[in-house]
C-alpha cells in the first residue's frame, strides 16, 4: 500500500465532490488499487485553511465546508495556499480553485509554485491549461513529475485520455462536441417548449449555470476547452483568440421549432480541426451522434485515419463528476510510479 498525501487549493463542488468519493469509497479504493489518499490540507480563499500532516478525515472536511475550517483540530490554520504547497508534506496538490479565463491566475502561479516544488499536480482548473498548458508541461517534465488536467474537458468522463493513450496512434485530425453542459440543457428545455430566460433560469435554479452565466451561454467555456483539446490531442498550439466563437443568447423558440420541423436539433457545437476552430449554434440532422445528447450530458467525436469517427458520450459537469476525473489523474500516476 502506498500512501500518497494530498493538498486541495480550492474547497467548492469540484473539491467537495473529491472529498465525498474518498469519504464514501476510499477504503475500497485503497483495497483495490494500493493508493491510499490521504488529505492533509484545504485552503480557500475565503473561507480560512487548514493544515495537518497526520491527515484529516474527509466526513470532517466536508461537515467543515464554508467557514468551519478553522474549527477543525490540527496543526496551522494560517498557512495560506502558497505556505501549503511549498512548506507542507503534500505529495500531490489538487488545484480547484475559481477558473479565470484572462490570466489563468492564481491558479497558475499554485501550479507552477507546486510543480517546482517536485509535487505532483492535478487540476480540473481549464484557465491555466487552455492558457498556459505548454509551459507548465515542461515544468512538470522538467521537475519529473506529473501534471494531470483529465478534469478540464467533460468533467469526469475521460475525453482526454481516450484521445492521448487510446487513439493516440489512430491518427485524429478532427474533433466535434457538445463540451458546455449548461448551454445542452437549456437547448433541450427550449425544444421541449421552454423559452430561453425560462430555460435560463431554470438552468440556473438546478444549479446549472453561473449567476452571471456569459461564460457558457456565449460559449467561451466550450472554445476554452477546445483549446485544451487541440493543444493536447492534436499538437496545435492554439489560443483562445484563434477561436470563432458564437453562443446561443440569440436562438429563439422560432428557430427551435423550425429545426424541429425540418428533422434537426440545435446543438452548441465546439469543432477544430486542422485549419479552424470554432464554437457556434448548428442544426443537427436527428441522425447525428451528437444530436441525441441531451440535458448536462457532453459529448465529443474523435475523427481519426484508422478507425473512422469515435464517439464519446458522458457526464460533462458536477462536482463529483469531475471530482472523479481528479481521482483518475491520481490513480494513472499511482499507475505510473508503480511500473517504473
Amino acid at each position: 500500500m502506498k500512501t500518497y498525501r494530498l493538498a486541495l487549493v480550492g474547497f467548492g463542488s469540484v473539491g467537495r465532490g473529491l472529498l465525498q468519493i474518498l469519504h464514501e469509497h476510499g477504503a475500497a479504493l485503497a483495497q483495490q488499487t494500493g493508493a491510499l489518499l490521504q488529505v492533509v490540507a484545504v485552503a480557500t480563499q475565503r473561507h480560512g485553511s487548514v493544515y495537518h500532516a497526520a491527515g484529516l478525515q474527509p466526513a470532517a472536511l466536508l461537515a467543515a465546508a464554508g467557514t468551519q475550517l478553522g474549527k477543525l483540530a490540527a496543526d496551522h490554520h494560517d498557512w495560506d495556499a502558497p505556505r501549503i504547497i511549498t512548506a507542507g508534506n503534500a505529495d500531490i496538490i489538487v488545484e480547484c480553485s475559481p477558473t479565470n479565463l484572462q490570466t489563468g491566475e492564481p491558479a497558475t502561479g499554485y501550479i507552477q509554485a507546486a510543480l517546482r516544488s517536485g509535487r505532483h499536480v492535478v487540476t480540473a482548473n481549464k484557465g491555466p491549461i487552455a492558457l498556459h498548458y505548454a509551459a507548465l508541461a515542461a515544468l512538470a517534465r522538467a521537475q519529473r513529475v506529473t501534471l494531470g488536467v483529465e478534469g478540464t474537458v467533460m468533467g469526469g468522463t475521460p475525453a482526454l485520455r481516450l484521445g492521448s493513450e487510446l487513439l493516440q496512434g489512430a491518427g485524429i485530425s478532427a474533433c466535434a462536441g457538445i463540451l458546455n453542459g449548461t448551454t445542452n440543457y437549456i437547448l433541450t428545455r427550449m425544444e421541449a417548449g421552454a423559452t430561453y430566460p425560462a430555460a435560463l433560469a431554470e438552468a440556473q435554479a438546478l444549479g446549472y449555470a453561473e449567476a452571471d452565466p456569459a461564460g457558457d451561454v456565449e460559449g467561451h467555456d466550450a472554445a476554452c476547452k477546445l483549446v485544451i483539446i487541440a493543444n493536447i490531442l492534436m499538437g496545435r498550439t492554439l489560443r483562445l483568440q484563434d477561436v470563432a466563437v458564437q453562443g446561443i443568447t440569440q436562438l429563439t423558440p422560432a428557430d427551435v421549432a423550425a429545426a424541429a420541423a425540418a428533422g434537426e436539433r440545435w446543438k452548441l457545437v465546439a469543432t477544430v480541426d486542422a485549419q479552424a476552430a470554432q464554437v457556434r449554434p448548428q442544426r443537427l440532422a436527428l441522425t447525428h451522434p451528437l444530436a441525441a445528447v441531451g440535458g448536462i450530458t457532453n459529448a465529443i467525436t474523435f475523427s481519426t485515419a484508422m478507425l473512422g469517427d469515435v464517439t464519446l458520450v458522458g457526464p460533462g459537469a458536477g462536482g463529483v463528476a469531475t471530482g472523479y476525473a481528479l481521482l483518475a489523474d491520481m490513480l494513472a500516476l499511482h499507475r505510473a510510479q508503480a511500473t517504473a
